[in-house]
């Protein structure tokens, strides 16, 4: 049964890899990342659970807090064109 959990989750990482590559627009691309990301937080723990190490699901909450942050990281580079700038800095500096 776990076996075919993780061919199912292998599917569908083959399936968000193919959305990155054929995605139309630069946020279906961020979005399916950020999936494929999601999805290999779930294939660590599954693994962790199937080899019985449990140590492999705090990699895998780390995993999920880095993902979350660089896609944060992500849009706000590509809404603002710069990542150490304030979107107030940035408002007053196109007023100028």
């Amino acid at each position: 049964m776990l076996i075919a959990a993780t061919v199912a989750l292998l599917i569908a990482m083959a399936l968000t890899l193919f959305r990155a590559v054929a995605g139309p627009s630069l946020f279906d691309r961020v979005l399916s990342a950020n999936s494929f990301g999601t999805k290999i937080v779930l294939l660590i723990g599954l693994l962790g659970f199937l080899t019985e190490r449990p140590e492999f699901l705090d990699i895998a909450l780390l995993y999920a807090l880095v993902n979350f942050v660089g896609t944060i990281a992500i849009l706000k580079f590509f809404r603002y064109r710069n990542l150490g700038l304030s979107s107030d800095e940035i408002a007053n500096r196109e007023d100028n």
